[in-house]
Protein backbone atom coordinates (compact mmCIF):
# COMPACT_ATOMS: atom_id res chain seq x y z
CA UNK A 1 0.00 0.00 0.00
CA UNK A 2 1.29 3.35 -0.23
CA UNK A 3 0.01 6.91 1.20
CA UNK A 4 -1.32 7.92 -2.31
CA UNK A 5 -4.65 6.45 -4.25
CA UNK A 6 -4.02 3.94 -7.40
CA UNK A 7 -4.49 6.21 -10.39
CA UNK A 8 -2.68 7.59 -13.07
CA UNK A 9 -0.44 10.34 -12.46
CA UNK A 10 -1.60 13.61 -12.48
CA UNK A 11 -5.63 12.64 -12.47
CA UNK A 12 -7.99 13.98 -10.97
CA UNK A 13 -12.02 14.52 -11.38
CA UNK A 14 -11.69 18.25 -11.73
CA UNK A 15 -9.48 19.50 -14.80
CA UNK A 16 -6.23 21.57 -13.69
CA UNK A 17 -7.81 24.54 -15.36
CA UNK A 18 -10.90 24.87 -13.06
CA UNK A 19 -8.78 24.46 -9.60
CA UNK A 20 -8.24 28.33 -7.90
CA UNK A 21 -5.63 30.59 -9.46
CA UNK A 22 -3.45 30.96 -6.55
CA UNK A 23 -2.94 27.21 -6.08
CA UNK A 24 -1.85 26.60 -9.62
CA UNK A 25 0.80 29.42 -9.59
CA UNK A 26 2.02 28.07 -6.43
CA UNK A 27 1.75 24.42 -8.10
CA UNK A 28 4.26 26.40 -10.92
CA UNK A 29 6.97 27.77 -8.53
CA UNK A 30 6.39 24.25 -6.74
CA UNK A 31 7.69 22.66 -10.20
CA UNK A 32 10.57 24.16 -10.35
CA UNK A 33 11.79 23.14 -6.28
CA UNK A 34 13.12 26.05 -5.00
CA UNK A 35 14.69 25.01 -1.67
CA UNK A 36 16.93 23.10 -4.05
CA UNK A 37 17.77 26.10 -6.43
CA UNK A 38 18.61 27.77 -3.21
CA UNK A 39 21.40 25.59 -2.68
CA UNK A 40 22.53 26.41 -6.36
CA UNK A 41 22.65 29.75 -6.49
CA UNK A 42 24.67 29.97 -2.78
CA UNK A 43 27.22 28.26 -4.85
CA UNK A 44 26.99 30.84 -8.07
CA UNK A 45 27.35 34.18 -6.30
CA UNK A 46 30.40 33.52 -3.95
CA UNK A 47 32.36 32.30 -7.23
CA UNK A 48 31.30 35.42 -9.27
CA UNK A 49 33.59 37.02 -6.15
CA UNK A 50 36.39 34.72 -6.12
CA UNK A 51 36.30 35.49 -10.34
CA UNK A 52 36.42 38.91 -10.20
CA UNK A 53 38.97 39.00 -6.98
CA UNK A 54 36.50 41.41 -5.85
CA UNK A 55 32.53 42.96 -5.48
CA UNK A 56 31.61 41.78 -9.02
CA UNK A 57 28.88 43.74 -11.02
CA UNK A 58 25.72 43.75 -8.86
CA UNK A 59 23.43 43.56 -12.26
CA UNK A 60 25.78 40.81 -13.77
CA UNK A 61 24.87 38.61 -10.53
CA UNK A 62 21.30 39.39 -10.80
CA UNK A 63 20.97 38.51 -14.12
CA UNK A 64 23.12 35.58 -13.61
CA UNK A 65 21.05 34.27 -10.21
CA UNK A 66 17.84 34.51 -12.37
CA UNK A 67 19.22 33.02 -15.36
CA UNK A 68 20.10 30.13 -12.99
CA UNK A 69 16.54 30.01 -11.38
CA UNK A 70 14.95 29.96 -14.71
CA UNK A 71 17.75 27.29 -16.33
CA UNK A 72 17.33 24.99 -13.20
CA UNK A 73 13.56 25.65 -12.67
CA UNK A 74 13.38 24.39 -15.97
CA UNK A 75 15.10 21.20 -15.38
CA UNK A 76 13.22 20.62 -12.31
CA UNK A 77 9.75 20.73 -14.04
CA UNK A 78 10.64 18.27 -16.82
CA UNK A 79 12.33 15.83 -13.98
CA UNK A 80 8.99 16.13 -12.35
CA UNK A 81 7.42 15.44 -15.62
CA UNK A 82 9.17 12.43 -16.36
CA UNK A 83 9.08 10.99 -12.98
CA UNK A 84 6.14 12.09 -12.29
CA UNK A 85 4.75 8.20 -12.91
CA UNK A 86 7.17 7.02 -9.35
CA UNK A 87 6.13 10.61 -7.75
CA UNK A 88 2.84 8.75 -7.69
CA UNK A 89 3.80 5.60 -5.30
CA UNK A 90 6.43 7.78 -3.11
CA UNK A 91 5.06 9.01 0.13
CA UNK A 92 7.32 12.04 -0.39
CA UNK A 93 6.86 12.90 -3.70
CA UNK A 94 2.89 12.31 -3.50
CA UNK A 95 2.02 15.98 -3.34
CA UNK A 96 3.79 17.10 -6.07
CA UNK A 97 1.38 19.39 -8.70
CA UNK A 98 1.67 16.80 -11.66
CA UNK A 99 1.09 13.96 -8.93
CA UNK A 100 -2.11 15.49 -7.85
CA UNK A 101 -3.53 17.05 -10.67
CA UNK A 102 -2.96 20.88 -9.65
CA UNK A 103 -1.16 21.39 -12.93
CA UNK A 104 -1.67 19.17 -15.78
CA UNK A 105 1.60 16.87 -17.56
CA UNK A 106 0.89 18.60 -20.49
CA UNK A 107 1.43 21.91 -18.33
CA UNK A 108 4.27 20.67 -16.92
CA UNK A 109 6.36 19.61 -19.78
CA UNK A 110 5.10 22.99 -22.04
CA UNK A 111 6.09 24.88 -18.59
CA UNK A 112 10.09 23.49 -18.58
CA UNK A 113 10.67 23.35 -21.81
CA UNK A 114 9.49 27.40 -21.98
CA UNK A 115 11.83 27.89 -18.64
CA UNK A 116 14.73 26.11 -20.89
CA UNK A 117 14.36 28.52 -24.03
CA UNK A 118 13.93 31.71 -21.98
CA UNK A 119 16.87 30.97 -19.63
CA UNK A 120 19.07 30.03 -22.39
CA UNK A 121 18.54 33.06 -24.51
CA UNK A 122 18.57 35.32 -21.06
CA UNK A 123 22.14 34.08 -20.62
CA UNK A 124 23.08 35.07 -24.02
CA UNK A 125 21.96 38.38 -24.12
CA UNK A 126 22.03 39.55 -20.85
CA UNK A 127 25.21 37.79 -19.76
CA UNK A 128 27.10 35.82 -22.28
CA UNK A 129 27.22 33.36 -24.42
CA UNK A 130 29.09 30.54 -23.06
CA UNK A 131 27.30 31.07 -19.58
CA UNK A 132 24.09 30.23 -21.56
CA UNK A 133 25.93 27.24 -23.23
CA UNK A 134 26.89 25.75 -19.65
CA UNK A 135 23.03 26.49 -18.52
CA UNK A 136 21.54 24.63 -21.43
CA UNK A 137 24.27 22.15 -20.78
CA UNK A 138 23.55 21.61 -17.28
CA UNK A 139 19.88 21.63 -18.20
CA UNK A 140 20.06 18.68 -20.65
CA UNK A 141 22.53 16.50 -18.52
CA UNK A 142 20.41 16.79 -15.71
CA UNK A 143 16.95 15.98 -17.65
CA UNK A 144 18.24 13.27 -20.11
CA UNK A 145 21.73 11.38 -18.64
CA UNK A 146 20.31 11.45 -15.21
CA UNK A 147 16.23 11.58 -15.07
CA UNK A 148 15.67 9.47 -17.91
CA UNK A 149 19.44 6.69 -18.33
CA UNK A 150 20.74 6.78 -14.73
CA UNK A 151 18.56 7.58 -12.26
CA UNK A 152 16.63 4.11 -12.44
CA UNK A 153 19.14 2.08 -13.94
CA UNK A 154 22.33 2.69 -11.51
CA UNK A 155 23.53 3.17 -7.41
CA UNK A 156 26.00 5.56 -9.09
CA UNK A 157 22.72 7.51 -10.28
CA UNK A 158 23.51 10.43 -7.92
CA UNK A 159 27.31 10.67 -8.30
CA UNK A 160 27.21 10.88 -11.72
CA UNK A 161 23.71 12.90 -12.29
CA UNK A 162 25.21 15.60 -10.00
CA UNK A 163 27.47 16.98 -12.09
CA UNK A 164 24.46 18.86 -13.49
CA UNK A 165 24.51 20.41 -9.92
CA UNK A 166 28.37 21.40 -10.03
CA UNK A 167 27.37 23.80 -13.01
CA UNK A 168 27.01 26.92 -11.19
CA UNK A 169 29.98 27.09 -10.32
CA UNK A 170 31.13 27.50 -13.75
CA UNK A 171 28.45 29.28 -15.16
CA UNK A 172 29.34 31.85 -12.21
CA UNK A 173 33.16 32.06 -12.87
CA UNK A 174 32.10 32.41 -17.13
CA UNK A 175 29.63 35.10 -16.26
CA UNK A 176 32.26 37.33 -14.95
CA UNK A 177 35.56 36.21 -17.24
CA UNK A 178 33.91 34.60 -20.08
CA UNK A 179 35.87 31.90 -19.77
CA UNK A 180 36.81 29.02 -17.25
CA UNK A 181 39.66 28.62 -15.64
CA UNK A 182 41.63 25.75 -13.03
CA UNK A 183 39.77 27.59 -10.26
CA UNK A 184 36.43 26.92 -11.22
CA UNK A 185 37.42 23.46 -12.10
CA UNK A 186 38.95 22.47 -8.42
CA UNK A 187 34.98 24.29 -6.88
CA UNK A 188 33.49 22.03 -10.06
CA UNK A 189 35.29 19.18 -7.87
CA UNK A 190 34.32 20.24 -5.09
CA UNK A 191 30.91 20.02 -5.53
CA UNK A 192 30.75 16.78 -7.01
CA UNK A 193 32.08 15.18 -4.06
CA UNK A 194 30.54 17.12 -1.97
CA UNK A 195 26.98 16.11 -3.90
CA UNK A 196 27.53 11.83 -2.56
CA UNK A 197 27.83 12.60 1.13
CA UNK A 198 25.18 15.07 0.72
CA UNK A 199 22.41 13.17 -0.62
CA UNK A 200 22.65 9.26 0.46
CA UNK A 201 21.84 10.13 4.55
CA UNK A 202 18.91 11.80 2.43
CA UNK A 203 18.35 9.24 0.76
CA UNK A 204 19.02 6.27 3.85
CA UNK A 205 16.18 8.42 5.15
CA UNK A 206 13.70 7.53 2.59
CA UNK A 207 15.03 4.38 1.50
CA UNK A 208 11.96 2.52 1.40
CA UNK A 209 10.25 5.05 -0.89
CA UNK A 210 13.32 4.30 -3.31
CA UNK A 211 12.93 0.30 -3.04
CA UNK A 212 9.01 0.40 -3.48
CA UNK A 213 9.43 2.33 -7.14
CA UNK A 214 12.72 0.30 -8.14
CA UNK A 215 15.28 3.07 -7.94
CA UNK A 216 18.79 1.45 -7.12
CA UNK A 217 19.44 4.78 -4.75
CA UNK A 218 23.12 3.00 -3.05
CA UNK A 219 21.26 3.13 0.49
CA UNK A 220 18.97 0.40 -1.30
CA UNK A 221 21.02 -2.04 -2.68
CA UNK A 222 23.91 -2.06 -0.04
CA UNK A 223 24.21 -1.67 3.94
CA UNK A 224 24.40 1.23 6.37
CA UNK A 225 28.13 0.18 6.80
CA UNK A 226 28.74 0.23 3.01
CA UNK A 227 27.52 3.91 2.81
CA UNK A 228 29.00 5.49 5.94
CA UNK A 229 32.03 4.41 3.97
CA UNK A 230 31.23 6.09 1.38
CA UNK A 231 30.27 9.10 2.54
CA UNK A 232 33.45 9.25 4.47
CA UNK A 233 35.33 8.67 1.75
CA UNK A 234 33.94 11.13 -0.30
CA UNK A 235 33.80 13.93 2.35
CA UNK A 236 37.57 14.04 2.70
CA UNK A 237 38.66 13.37 -1.23
CA UNK A 238 36.60 17.14 -0.99
CA UNK A 239 38.13 18.02 1.49
CA UNK A 240 41.81 17.40 0.02
CA UNK A 241 40.09 18.71 -3.35
CA UNK A 242 39.36 21.81 -1.94
CA UNK A 243 42.81 22.92 -0.56
CA UNK A 244 44.62 23.03 -3.91
CA UNK A 245 42.78 26.66 -4.47
CA UNK A 246 45.80 27.72 -2.07
CA UNK A 247 48.94 26.54 -4.47
CA UNK A 248 46.80 27.43 -7.53
CA UNK A 249 46.98 31.10 -5.95
CA UNK A 250 43.53 31.93 -5.82
CA UNK A 251 42.82 31.72 -2.02
CA UNK A 252 44.90 32.46 1.09
CA UNK A 253 46.12 29.01 3.05
CA UNK A 254 44.09 30.09 5.84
Amino acid sequence: MTAVESRPAGVLATSPSHRPFGARVKGFVTLTKPRIIELLLITTVPVMFLAEQGVPNLWLVLATCFGGYLSAGGANALNMYIDRDIDAMMDRTSQRPLVTGLISPREGLVFGLTLAVVSTLWFGFLVNWLSAALALGALLFYVILYTMVLKRRTSQNIVWGGIAGCMPVFIGWSAVTNSVSWAAVVLFLVMFFWTPPHYWPLSMKVKEDYARVGVPMLPVIASNTVVARQIVLYSWVMVAVSLTLWPLGYTGWF
